[in-house]
């Protein structure tokens, strides 16, 4: 059987199920301005449905289901009381594989990329999204490990519609990945708890036309970095604090570590 030309070319078919469940306004707002296509079914509350009338009109040009719905009704179809007044039921996007030559044609872009090491909680995933897109980093790579969170719709009722404005890229081996960006060009960055300089220490040192594009590395909530993909970096970082709490949820930490190695250079 030929391949579904969606899945062709370095994209690989979601595992876990075809459609995805966007929350909130400003999420399925994203979404239609991206793919319109993709949304198949949308449910709102009252007063949300006096603001999706461009929306509806394209659902019903194409003959797809749009209706109001109960608070109660509304619930149960988003899974959650945070649905925000409005649920689209919309295509899951496919992930793509990382080939060998992406590292070098990304970082002859310049472009920043984003490695979580096995994050494990949809929701910080879906936090770091968010963060990712307000700061204009274009990809995330996230293992393929079973136990790293994947785009779900949980990660993006809180990402909040950051999903639709970057990549989710998957790599089989993130030490490996880490060797092949800093073969490519880029200062690979990882972040850790202890042990590391101060992420201020050289950050922004050098010319501007000196500066390598950053592939920030980001670790697991309990046990940070693998210890392969640490000794795989160029640089390690770590953000000093007063030492009453060990460290930073992981999507703050991204989002601090992201303003400053990435947003300020």
């Amino acid at each position: 059987m030929a391949q579904s030309p969606r899945f062709a070319a370095g994209l690989r078919s979601p595992t876990a199920r075809d459609e995805l469940k966007l929350c909130g306004l400003a999420a399925v707002r994203a979404r239609f301005a991206r793919d319109p296509g993709s949304i198949q079914r949308l449910f709102f509350d009252r007063a949300t449905g006096q603001r999706v009338g461009a929306i509806c009109k394209v659902l019903a040009q194409a003959k797809k289901i749009y209706r109001q719905v109960e608070p109660a009704e509304l619930e149960k179809i988003a899974g959650s009381i945070h649905h925000g007044g409005i649920v689209a039921v919309v295509e899951a996007p496919a992930l793509h594989q990382v080939a060998p030559g992406d590292p070098r044609k990304w970082a002859q872009r310049g472009e920043a990329v984003l490695v979580l090491d096995r994050i494990g909680n949809a929701h910080n995933l879906g936090a770091i999204a968010r963060t990712a897109a307000f700061f204009g980093v274009p990809r995330i790579v996230i293992p393929e490990d079973p136990p790293a969170a994947r785009p779900t719709d949980a990660a993006h009722r809180v990402a909040g519609g950051g999903f639709e404005h970057l990549e989710v890229w998957q790599a089989n081996g993130l030490a490996s990945l880490a060797r092949d960006l800093a073969a490519a060009g880029y200062e690979v960055i990882g972040a850790a708890t202890r042990g590391a300089a101060p992420v201020g220490d050289g950050a922004r040192g050098g010319g501007q036309g000196a500066r390598k594009p950053v592939a920030l590395l980001l670790g697991n909530e309990e046990h940070g970095l693998a210890p392969d993909v640490a000794a795989a970096c160029t640089r390690l970082v770590t953000l000093p604090g007063s030492g009453k709490v060990e460290s930073l949820n992981v999507s703050v930490a991204a989002g601090v570590l992201m303003w400053e190695l990435l947003a300020r250079r």
